[in-house]
């Protein structure tokens, strides 16, 4: 039996726009896509490791010949291709929106040097949850993630499709992608991070690349 499951980004939650369209589209094709909240135990308190046991634990839920097809948005589509490269055929095909690979490496870019500096001294720093909320986000959150490989190869069909005007994750980091991944197809649209104006692409292209 194949599953499907759509995995959140950073800042984000269960009820995301983009999660919640496309699990309306599709259930009228006959498909459940799961909606899991990645915010584990808490946004304030997640960790990547957390974050991997939130997957663990919805797959020890399914049958042990059953196979997921994950959608991952931003830091979801990293989740997704490190969690498929952990549990080698565990995972059918993915579809990877705006990946976050590399996110390591970009801390300082997305909250700026000064604030990074001073998360790491005080341990915590106020970022916005999936309500737009100011919350104390643990350091540890980082440490952990540097763990972990920042271009996980997924060892599945991978499409991934990525906003050129993405200020986030810049696209050069999926098209690097895909140069090192044979089994990965990039479709580059006309989009910021947020792929609000390719959510129907986004529909059409999964459903063709799942075949459902």
């Amino acid at each position: 039996m194949l599953r499907y499951a759509y995995l959140h980004g950073f800042s984000s939650g269960p009820n995301a726009t983009k999660g919640t369209w496309l699990a309306n589209s599709f259930g009228k094709r006959g498909v459940t896509l799961a909606l899991p909240d990645l915010n584990s135990p808490s946004f304030a308190k997640m960790t990547l490791t957390d974050i991997l046991d939130t997957l663990d634990e919805m797959d020890r839920q399914a049958a042990i010949h059953d196979r997921w097809r994950f959608i991952g948005s931003s830091l979801g589509g990293y989740v997704a291709a490190l969690w498929s490269a952990m549990h080698p055929g565990r995972c059918d095909r993915l579809v990877l929106l705006c990946p976050a690979f590399g996110l390591q490496d970009r801390w300082h870019s997305l909250v700026g040097q000064v604030a990074l500096d001073q998360w790491k001294k005080e341990g915590r720093l106020l970022l916005a949850d999936a309500n737009g909320d100011k919350v104390p986000v643990h350091y540890e959150l980082v440490e952990d993630m540097a763990r972990y490989p920042k271009s996980p190869a997924t060892g599945c069909p991978t499409l991934i499709i990525h906003g050129t005007r993405d200020d986030l994750v810049p696209i050069e980091q999926s098209r690097r992608y895909v140069m090192d991944n044979p089994d990965t197809r990039l479709i580059e649209v006309d989009d910021d991070h947020l792929l609000r104006d390719s959510i129907e692409l986004i529909d059409q292209e999964a459903a063709r690349f799942f075949a459902i």
